[in-house]
């Protein structure tokens, strides 16, 4: 929700949820905010990669790795919404990607599928596509 919609208060948050039949209440919204790392940026709920400057989404590193892999750290708890966002993108090369709490193994077709794979994540993740 927080990244689909510009939410201001956890009780929009909660009645967001609640559309969803989550049942949920403030102090617990608070909690899992808190615990999930999200923040208010610019008055609105913010996912952790952007409330610290690492990225839109949580990514933080790109690495090839061999000629058949990429290897993508992430902020803790959030490879596998990269992940989804990744696999989304349908881009050519990517065989599959298998995500944990903080790191994503992207598997692709070979070495110049690799290139490619890291130059496109790298401009959907950051505009600039400036990513270590």
């Amino acid at each position: 929700m927080i990244q689909r919609r510009k939410l201001s208060t956890q009780g929009e948050l909660v009645e967001g949820l609640a559309s969803l039949g989550i049942r949920a209440t403030q102090s617990s919204v608070s909690r899992d905010l808190e615990e999930l790392g999200i923040v208010k940026v610019q008055g609105h709920y913010a996912p952790p990669g952007l409330a610290r400057g690492f990225g839109p989404r949580g990514l933080l590193h790109l690495e090839p790795a061999g000629d058949a892999l990429i290897v993508a750290s992430c902020e803790p708890g959030i490879a596998s919404a990269v992940s989804v966002e990744i696999d989304k993108a349908e881009l050519p090369g990517i065989v599959g990607t298998i995500a944990g709490d903080d790191t994503i193994f992207i598997a692709v077709r070979g070495r110049a599928a690799q290139k490619s794979v890291l130059n496109r994540i790298r401009s959907i993740f950051f505009s600039s596509g400036e990513l270590s």
